[in-house]
Order: structure tokens, then sequence, then C-alpha cells
């Protein structure tokens, strides 16, 4: 592992890595054009061209059997792992279930609404190019379920034989999801954000993909709602001294597992620093003196996961501000949120922690503002409008109240 003196070159290091994905604008941009224009003709040439597979329109979605039958083929243990998981991520969430109406009333009868109404049609992105992550399927879709959305659409890249992995389908049909395209790439994000005559459109997109679905999430939004810009997983770990180092390179190989993932050690422990220094793992080591600048460390680089190995975390948890998920304690490997533990997976990634949040219910609501007034409610807020109005010149608006109130 490479140590590292200062927050400032680490910073520039990781600033490095996280940008490293190359001219795609470009590519993106004309994919992104040619299925607005071409729909389905472009969708298929695109997935010959990538996925070098020839498919007619009608093979584009998965059919009902299809998905059955990998659902059938599954021994029981697996089915029972799935359930398990899917388990936990439906309680976690059921027990933020968003209220969907709040109301303010006040006694000359002015009423103010807070509705809280599900999007339609949701698009989840399964990647399955590196690594088939099955995972994602309960992660993205179940949030969007207890939310009240109605039609969840997953997209996927397909294999070789033109099937989707076995797996991925299996946990929709446990989910219940029966609307599936075997597309992926920048191309399945155009086809959800635009509609072909075989796609519907969606109103928003969610799940991780490549640096070219990042893109064409990033060129898209606007069009359609989205989870986030989406980077390479990471890890940072605060480590006390006395820290167990194996459980610490564990973690760092677990998060290096993914396509392009890091980690960072922040250690006030000499001892720590030097063991990890001589291990070949691809991540960074920073050294400190006190555990107050590991936190502002940690915040300062705002992991997508934080894990605290110190003797008391929940110290040290009070001073984090930054992170989408935190993990405490030496027996919580970040691997336990990416599979059973409840919360979602799908968590900011490059630094994006300071402004954006983990996948919630809230994601897949709009906020709609209901207003009410009664003449008395409009008489005692008429000269207060008419005031700051006519500082910004709007004589008509002010007209439209005087009116109600000579009438």
């Amino acid at each position: 592992m490479r140590v590292v003196r200062n927050i400032e070159s680490l910073e520039k290091a990781l600033l490095k890595k996280r940008n490293c994905k190359g001219n795609i604008t470009e590519k993106v941009s004309k994919i992104i054009k040619d299925i607005e224009t071409r729909g389905d003709d472009a969708l298929l040439e695109y997935t010959k061209k990538f996925d070098k597979v020839k498919l007619q329109a009608k093979e584009l979605r998965v059919s009902e059997s299809e998905i059955s039958a990998a659902f059938n083929e599954l021994d029981s243990s697996i089915i029972s792992s799935f359930k398990l998981a899917i388990d936990n991520v439906t309680k976690f969430y059921k027990k933020e279930a968003p209220q969907y109406i709040k109301r303010i009333k006040e006694s000359n009868g002015k009423v103010l609404i807070n509705r809280y109404v599900p999007l339609e049609r949701v698009g989840v992105y399964v990647p399955a190019g590196t690594a088939p992550l099955i995972s994602t399927v309960y992660m993205a879709v179940i949030p969007a379920l207890v939310a009240g959305v109605k039609e969840i659409v997953l997209v996927s890249p397909l294999r070789k034989d033109k099937t989707v992995n076995p797996f991925i389908l299996s946990v929709a049909s446990l989910l219940k999801i029966k609307e599936i395209y075997r597309i992926g790439g920048a191309q399945a994000i155009a086809a959800l954000s635009f509609g072909t005559k075989t796609i519907k459109r969606v109103d928003k997109i969610i799940g991780p993909g490549n640096e070219f679905v990042t893109e064409a999430k990033r060129q898209l939004f606007g069009k359609v709602d989205i989870d986030m810009l989406a980077g390479p997983s990471e890890v940072v770990i605060i480590a006390s001294r006395g820290a167990n180092v194996d459980y610490i390179a564990a973690d760092l190989e677990a998060q290096i597992e993914h396509h392009k993932g890091m980690g960072v050690v922040v250690t006030n422990s000499k001892k720590i620093a030097k063991e990890l220094s001589k291990k070949k793992i691809k991540g960074f080591v920073v050294r400190v003196k006190y555990l107050e600048e590991a936190c502002e460390v940690a915040n300062r680089i705002a992991p997508e996961h934080l894990e605290i190995f110190t003797k008391k975390p929940s110290g040290i948890l009070r001073k984090i501000r930054n992170a989408g998920a935190i993990f405490l304690g030496e027996n919580t490997p970040t691997a336990l949120g990416d599979y059973t533990a409840g919360p979602s997976h799908i968590l900011p990634t490059g630094g994006s922690s300071r402004f954006f949040s983990s996948l919630s219910t809230k994601e897949f609501l709009k906020e709609i503002h209901i207003i009410s007034y009664t003449k008395k409610a409009l008489q005692e807020e008429a000269q207060v409008l008419e005031k700051i109005a006519s500082l910004e010149g709007m004589t008509k608006h002010i007209e439209s109240v005087k009116k109600r109130l000579i009438s």
C-alpha cells in the first residue's frame, strides 16, 4: 500500500483515480442521439456492436416464461439466501415508509398540504459485465416498491447466448418484476429516458454502471431523474492502535474486488501503517497523530463506505459528517452492507456524500404543495404580498389579489 503523508497529497491521488474515465463524452452523446432518433433500430445495432449479439426487436424483452424457468432451476438454499436478504432490506425500508400527506391548518382558514406522490415508472439498471450484480436488483427495487411505485422495469446486459443472468432474473421473479429488457450500456440508459417502440420511457433511473452508463445518466439528467452519478466503489477505514490488521487488509481487498475499487486507511498507529505498507494492496495509508484528525480526513474524503475500527466507535461516529454508510466495529465488514444488512448498497461515491444521501424511499416520491385560502386569510397577508410584489415590479400580481378583496 502507498503511504501518504498528508491529506492534500491523498486528495490529489484520489482525484486522479476518480477522474480517470477517458474521453467518452462524445461517444455517449452520439449513442444518445441515435437512440432518440432511431429507437429500437439503433438499440439493436448497438447491442450487436458492443455485446456481439444480433437481436430482433421482439427479443429485447425477456419473456415471463424465461423468468420463471430461471427461478425454477434455483437450488433451495439459494432461494433461502435471496429471501433472507430481501426480507432484511424490506424490513429496513418499511420502517422508513413515508407519510403521504402532511397538513397545516390555521385558525383563519389557511390550509397548506404537502402531498407525496410516488413516481409512476422507474427503471433499474443492473450491471452484468465484469460481474453480475445480483444484489443490486433487491437493493434498488425494494425501496421503490415500499414507496409505492407501480411500474418497475429492469434492464441488464445480455450474454452471448442472448440470455440475461439467471440469478438476476430469479431475484426479479421473487420481487414480482415482470418487465425486463436484455440491454446494457449507455444505449440502455437512453432507451429508458426517451422510450422506443418496444420500451416505454421511465421517470427515474437508478443503479450503478460503468463509465459509459454514468456519462449517459449525466447527459440525460433533466429529461429523466437519476439517483446519482456513481464512480468507483470505495472504503475508508479509521483504525486505532490495536486494530486487527488482517481484518483491515481483508476489507480493503474486498473493496478492490469491485471494478476500479479503492481503499484508504487512516490510522494513529505507526505499527498498523508499517504493516499495511508492506502489503501488495492497491490503496493508501494516512498516518495521523490523533483520532480527531482521522475524523477530519474521513470527512474531507467523504467516502461511500466508512469503517470504524476503534475501541469506542460511537465516539468517532459523532464526529463524522460525510459518508454514504458507516460500519461500526471490527465485526461489521462492508460486505454486510453490500448484501444482507438491510440498507441499500446504492450509495454516493467520489466524495459526493458531502451532498448526496444513500438510496431511500424518498428518492421515489414527488412532493406536491397544495394551498388553500379563505378570504380572511387572504386579507391578512395582502399588505405584505403587495409590498414584496411592488419591489419586484409585479403589478399584475398585486391586482390579482386586490380584485378578490373588493368583490
